[in-house]
């Protein structure tokens, strides 16, 4: 468990959890260098820990780029928990094991996004950022409206275009984040949206 900062007043506090060391640090120092003062820990635990501390201190942790598989507790159950802890936190979920309804699965437990490891800063800044501009309208859905909830084919169908965006519509990268084959992708793709 590390957390440091550099001096200059930070764009916001930002919380990375992998259980892959090198990974982790990596990403912090990316992190650090862009502006975030960042924390970091390899496991549920330790994210639990340093949320806490930060509570107790009335500090607010603003986001937190989590994997999704690690030893012990997972990252879509870590979702949860930081939300009691920070209700305005941001989370993103990492994965090497990515299928669209553990995306879905994510969103629903509270994830604002969702990318395919390895990611690094700037996709994963990115990435928060298209969940700040989809913001507005999540927020004038009312949350107990179920004929409002997207169907898993509906869900399904916006990830596979948000990840085809993020490629810039290149359809064998796409197809490699999602983790389907190419043939496949294209199928889905001349489906209409549900």
């Amino acid at each position: 468990m590390s957390d440091s900062f550099s001096g200059e007043a930070a764009v916001g506090t930002l919380m990375v959890v992998d259980d892959h060391d090198l990974f982790r640090e990596r990403l912090a120092r990316a992190f650090r260098s862009r502006g975030w003062e960042t924390l970091a820990a390899s496991n549920y635990d330790e994210a639990m820990e340093i949320a806490g501390r930060l509570n107790r201190e009335r500090r607010t942790l603003d986001r937190a780029v989590v994997d999704q598989k690690m030893p012990g507790k997972s990252g879509l159950e870590l979702i949860g928990d930081l939300k009691e802890l920070h209700p305005q936190i941001e989370v993103l979920v990492l994965t090497g094991f990515g299928s669209i309804s553990t995306a879905v699965d994510a969103v629903r437990r509270g994830a604002v996004n969702y990318l395919p490891k390895p990611a690094d800063a700037d996709e994963i800044l990115a990435a928060f950022e298209r969940a700040d501009q989809l913001q507005p309208i999540r927020a004038s859905v009312p949350e107990d409206d179920a004929s409002q909830t997207p169907s898993l084919a509906q869900a399904e169908w916006e990830h596979i275009h948000r990840v085809l965006t993020d490629c810039n519509n290149n359809i064998s990268e796409a197809a490699r984040r999602l983790g389907i084959h190419r043939r496949s992708l294209q199928r889905k793709l001349k489906k209409r949206s549900p």
